[in-house]
C-alpha cells in the first residue's frame, strides 16, 4: 500500500533538494556588481517619493479595475470545465455556455460603455 506513495514522496524530495540547492548556491553563482541603479526601489516606471508611514492614496480607478480583472478572470475560469467535458453536455451545455457567454459579454459592454475600462 505505501509502496504507491514512493513516486510522491520521491518527487517532494527531488523538489526540495533542488529549492535548497539553489539557494545555497546562489550567493556563489549570482553578479556581485552592484550599482546605484540596481540598489535604488523601482516600482513599474514611477518614481519613488518619499511618503509618510500611512503610505498615500490611491484612486478609486485602482480598486476598480482590480475588481474588474477579477470578476472577468473568474468568470472565464468557468469555460475551462466545460471545454473538457463538452461532448458529454451536448446541446444543453451548448445552450448554457451561450446564455453565460452572453451574459459575460453584457457585463463587460456595460463596463465599457461606462468608462470602466480607461485609465486616466
Amino acid at each position: 500500500m505505501l509502496s504507491m506513495y514512493v513516486p510522491i514522496v520521491g518527487l517532494f524530495a527531488l523538489a526540495a533538494a533542488f529549492a535548497l540547492f539553489s539557494v545555497a548556491i546562489a550567493p556563489y553563482v549570482g553578479p556581485r556588481r552592484y550599482n546605484r541603479a540596481k540598489l535604488a526601489a523601482y516600482e513599474c516606471g514611477i518614481e519613488p517619493v518619499d511618503q509618510p508611514l500611512t503610505g498615500g492614496r490611491f484612486p478609486v480607478k485602482y480598486y476598480l479595475t482590480a475588481m474588474l480583472f477579477i470578476v472577468f478572470d473568474i468568470e472565464i475560469v468557468f469555460l475551462y470545465p466545460w471545454a473538457v467535458d463538452n461532448d458529454a453536455l451536448g446541446v444543453f451545455g451548448l445552450v448554457e455556455m451561450v446564455v453565460f457567454i452572453g451574459t459575460v459579454f453584457l457585463a463587460y459592454a456595460y463596463v465599457w460603455r461606462r468608462g470602466g475600462l480607461e485609465w486616466d
